[in-house]
């Protein structure tokens, strides 16, 4: 499938920065806001601790919101653990939350117990979109299909595949199975394992709205992007710290 160059002149409209690995240094956050700014993402991910700091530097770039990391990276946090920590992510300016499902839940057949788990973040959320992250490096194809159904069930704005600490990573096929089971019913954000912009543009194709990528990853494609379009590649502040970061899965 082609892409035209407009499509990726805006390529950061698909992308959440993320630096949530436990490593994660405080360059590593401060080259995810120099990212953030100069490629126009719409989305910075940070891990709880640097969320406040994240938000008060991005308070004039109107046009990336930061996300809140719910049950980071288990899922396995109780239900109130998660409301509490979805309503402080609110408190401190957060626009949208990333929570990990109970997935011990959804794999013992507890269909209850995981949609009242993603309910009660929604709830709280009050109409802020919650990406709710099946961590599929752990789900068999059908459970998969059951997590995203229950997703969607339980009123999340996205099905996400994973928290990018998983075993494996996301692939273009994952995608078409969510996106076969779930119809239009909700988005779908990718997350783990998008390395290279071929890849990125293989699972946009097969119905992928988001992609959670980390920072040195997302600079790598960022880069490609605008250097196919015919842009100039802009300046990032925090650039020297390219070679110093990591991304997991």
């Amino acid at each position: 499938m082609e892409h035209t160059e407009l499509e990726l002149a805006n390529i950061g409209r698909w992308v959440d920065v993320s630096a949530v690995r436990t490593d994660v240094t405080h360059d590593e956050v401060d080259l995810l806001i120099g990212i953030v700014k100069a490629y126009h993402c719409i989305c910075a991910s940070p891990m709880p601790y640097m969320t406040d700091y994240v938000i008060r530097e991005l308070e004039h770039t109107p046009d990336t919101v930061v996300t809140g990391v719910v049950g980071f990276p288990s899922g396995a946090d109780t239900v109130s653990m998660k409301v509490h920590t979805a309503r402080e992510m609110l408190g401190l300016g957060c626009r949208e939350l990333d929570m990990v499902i109970n997935v011990g839940a959804l794999k013992s057949g507890d269909r209850k117990r995981v949609v009242h788990d993603i309910q009660a973040v929604v709830d709280a959320a009050e109409g802020i979109p919650v990406k709710a992250i099946l961590e599929i490096a752990y789900l068999t194809d059908d459970e998969i299909r059951r997590g995203s159904e229950l997703v969607v069930s339980a009123g999340a704005a996205f099905v996400k595949t994973g928290t990018g600490w998983g075993p494996k990573p996301t692939t273009v096929e994952t995608i078409k199975l969510i996106r076969s089971t779930i119809g239009d019913a909700a988005q779908i954000k990718a997350a783990g394992g998008i390395r290279d912009l071929e890849t990125l543009l293989a699972m946009r194709a097969a119905g992928c709205d988001r992609f959670g990528i980390g920072v040195r990853s997302a600079l790598t494609i960022l880069e490609d992007a605008y250097t196919r379009a015919g842009l100039t590649i802009p300046e990032v502040d925090g650039v020297s710290s390219h070679g110093a970061v990591h991304d997991g899965y």
